[in-house]
């Protein structure tokens, strides 16, 4: 697509830009309004936007043989776009003028489209609110196919949000084909985080700023591996739960997987001291835990919570709680558990909490059963204000699974991982926090290619916003797999 030159356009060119006496665009008798919507593909009308995003592509799915694009910022700036074959491109430069000057306020894109006749047809106005707050500039995610039977083509991506900037942090390729999972990174900062790797070169990988370090977790103490990891905000700390998972297979339509726990239970890694210790629980009565997520003044432990299930249980039965525990760092201790949401009494399973970055709001994700909310058409995102313990369904769900999320560093701005476009491949989503009562819609992470999603046949797993680019890469992944890994000691509760 090319900005529109001196030709077949021309005299529609004067009537959209007047210069002198020249017309205005409602002057045009020959240009009919269809008095609707044009339909595009992502659907970014009516979306709120952060004022540094890449340039918001789309396709037009409206019949034509050629399309005028119009894209206006509230000054009168405005940049004019033609497309033969439906797919607009902004160019960078003319994009991001435009987004600065329409920051706080609101850009109008109009499509005019073009038949084989000659005949033109003017569309309604897309509009995209610019709001005042930035997005952190990188995302990471996990991108995978969306199955369950091999580790094919497992890769970790760091990818710009400001433009269509892409790299890979991990590819499994580059580790014998092991499995790379469960990244996470400590309060959005790309100088602490960790990633989780299964197999031949398993364990878990720390890099703290300047080194990448291959530990394995696991102990003598544990029944499992350590999975689903959270930073506690020093960084000292970071929780885990011990699972062991087991997958049902279902024929009918819409679930083909089922994962579940067998075991869980919450466990923590000491990073200074290479140890790991679990809560000590005191409670006589046994339960399942997982999902660790800690507030971000490092006061409490939020998770998931159900009773441990016995041989012979009905997996539709499993319903997990969400809770709290407030955890005194000198003595590595945690005070009785605390019931935030009871999801059992709604005959619901929770997962997933986060928290906000000011500490105000629990984001987390409902579905009717179970742990693996990926594979649940019926999940969606939930908030609780932790002010008043109220509880609300967002605004942000579609009919497919809305699941895994996280907050941007300065919490005005969620991401989560959404299968409303295909029901089967998840894409990452972002939608604008002001308050619960001011969530804009959500649009999907913008391509350069904006059909690249119709073709795309990989998931995108785990989205995590991060303030920068980690200064590692796949060769150093490859470098510390080479060494022996550092096994943690069990240092008790």
């Amino acid at each position: 697509m090319n900005k529109v030159k001196f030709g077949a356009y021309f005299l529609l060119f004067l009537c959209l830009y007047p210069v002198g006496g020249g017309c205005r665009q409602k002057d045009l008798p020959d240009v009919a309004s269809s008095g609707k919507m044009p339909v595009i593909e992502p659907d970014y009308s009516g979306v709120t936007i952060p004022c540094n995003i890449a340039p918001m592509n789309f396709s037009i799915l409206e019949p034509g043989s050629r399309y005028i694009i119009i894209v206006s910022a509230p000054d009168g700036t405005k940049e004019m776009l033609e497309s033969s074959d439906g797919n607009v491109k902004f160019p960078v430069k003319a994009w991001k003028e435009i987004l600065g000057k329409s920051k706080g306020d609101t850009i109008s894109i109009e499509i005019i489209s073009e038949n084989k006749e000659g005949k033109l047809q003017r569309y309604l106005p897309i509009r995209m609110y610019v709001a005042p707050s930035s997005l952190d500039p990188w995302l990471c995610y996990r991108l995978l196919y969306p199955g369950y039977e091999s580790w094919v083509e497992m890769q970790i991506i760091l990818r710009s949000t400001e433009s269509f900037e892409e790299e890979s942090l991990i590819e499994n390729q580059l580790l014998d084909g092991n499995c790379v999972n469960c990244h996470m990174f400590n309060q959005n900062r790309p100088d602490r985080f960790l990633v989780h790797v299964r197999g031949s070169k398993g364990g878990t990988y720390f890099y703290d700023g300047k080194n990448l370090t291959r530990t394995s977790l696991r102990t003598e103490n544990m029944k499992a591996n350590a999975v689903y990891p959270a930073w506690h905000p020093l960084g000292k700390y970071v929780a885990f739960s011990s699972n062991k998972t087991v997958q049902s297979f279902h024929m009918k339509t819409g679930k083909n997987i089922e994962v579940t726990d067998m075991y869980s239970s919450l466990v923590f890694y000491d990073v200074e001291k290479n140890g790991m210790f679990d809560c000590n629980d005191k409670d006589t009565v046994t339960y399942m835990e997982t999902f660790p997520c800690w507030s971000p003044d490092g006061e409490f432990l939020y998770y998931c919570r159900t009773l441990q299930v016995k041989e012979g249980y009905d997996f539709k039965s499993v319903k997990y709680d969400l809770l709290r525990r407030r955890f005194i760092p000198l003595t590595r201790e945690f005070e009785p558990a605390e019931l935030v949401f009871n999801a059992l009494e709604k005959n619901k399973s929770a997962s997933f909490p986060t928290i906000s970055p000011d500490g105000k709001y629990l984001v987390f994700t409902l579905h009717d059963y179970g742990t693996f909310s990926i594979w649940h058409r019926e999940a969606d995102l939930y908030l609780i204000d932790l002010q008043t313990m109220k509880t609300e369904k967002m605004t942000v769900n579609s009919e497919e699974a809305d699941s895994y999320h996280s907050w941007s560093s300065d919490g005005k701005w969620i991401v989560f991982s959404s299968k409303r476009l295909d029901g089967l491949t998840a894409r990452p989503y972002f939608a604008y926090f002001e308050s619960p009562d001011a969530v804009g819609k959500p649009f999907v992470l913008p391509q350069k290619d904006p059909a690249l999603y119709r073709r795309l046949a990989k998931t995108f797993n785990r989205p995590e916003l991060i303030t920068g680019k980690p200064d590692v890469n796949s060769r150093s992944f490859m470098k510390a797999a080479k060494k022996e890994a550092i096994k943690a000691k069990w240092i008790g509760n």
